[in-house]
């Protein structure tokens, strides 16, 4: 069931909604990833459910000494958390396969992930915006360049840009930390051209990713939610699934096919 009927009938009027729009921008949160193995941090079971939000500081941290985060970020002996080990081990679920299909059949604009897992680009997914990093990147910041971590020769610590010579760090959006001005300006936009805005696996608490399907919806753009639990947004969205990506999208293609 969903909140407004039943799943066969959410998908029937999501398909109808997309099938009439132009440009469907979606926000993603760690429900998707969920569905991969990767622990949400909220909500049942998440991380930050069971132990805690993280400490605020880590932006501070890594300015006031960037060299001696970096050592013990390299540390081979450091012992790699739950969340990190899932991460590592996870593939691309159906999810995020449909939503690169989605892209790929133009029925998908833009995605804006959350997510810092970079399932989305495994999957196929190029029109993407990761808000919140990724953390298979680094980021100059001096200059914002962002270059896969693999392919970067650490010749110091901390490793340097080697366009500017500016301070890298990983891509990741650490917490006190501004999210990089080109992202955020994107989904700035994105949620300004959006003719229909698809919620996925999204607790939408966390600002100001949570504002742009607002922002949408007061432009008066359909506001569609697929998520197994209610969230802050489910009060206003057109149409609610209340099951995960990976029951919903799949079958969301297929019906836009026929």
């Amino acid at each position: 069931m969903t909140a407004h009927g039943t799943l066969d009938a959410a998908i029937a009027r999501m398909t109808a909604i997309i099938s009439e729009s132009r440009h469907v921008v979606a926000l993603v949160g760690a429900g998707l990833s969920a569905e991969s193995g990767i622990p949400t941090y909220r909500g049942s079971g998440g991380v930050w459910t069971k132990f805690g939000e993280p400490t605020i500081d880590g932006w501070e941290l890594f300015q006031e000494d960037p060299a001696a985060w970096w050592e013990a970020a390299l540390n081979p002996e450091a012992q790699l958390t739950d969340f990190a080990r899932a991460v590592e081990g996870a593939e691309p679920n159906a999810g995020h396969i449909a939503m690169a299909a989605l892209e790929a059949e133009g029925k998908l604009a833009h995605v804006i992930t959350q997510n810092i897992d970079g399932l989305h680009r495994r999957a196929g997914t190029t029109q993407l915006t990761e808000i919140h990093g990724n953390r298979s990147f680094v980021r100059c910041m001096n200059c914002g360049e962002r270059s896969l971590l693999a392919q970067i020769k650490i010749r110091q610590l901390p490793p340097l840009c080697e366009a500017c010579g500016g301070v890298l760090k990983n891509d990741t959006v650490m917490f006190g930390e501004p999210i990089p001005e080109p992202a955020l300006r994107e989904c700035y936009r994105q949620a300004a051209l959006a003719d229909a805005f698809l919620v996925i696996g999204t607790s939408a608490v966390v600002y100001p990713a949570a504002d742009f399907p607002v922002m949408a919806k007061r432009r008066g753009v359909p506001l569609i939610e697929i998520n197994p639990e209610e969230t802050a947004l489910t009060g206003i969205a057109d149409v609610v699934a209340r099951a995960t990506a990976g029951e919903v999208l799949p079958a969301l293609v297929e019906r836009l096919r026929t």
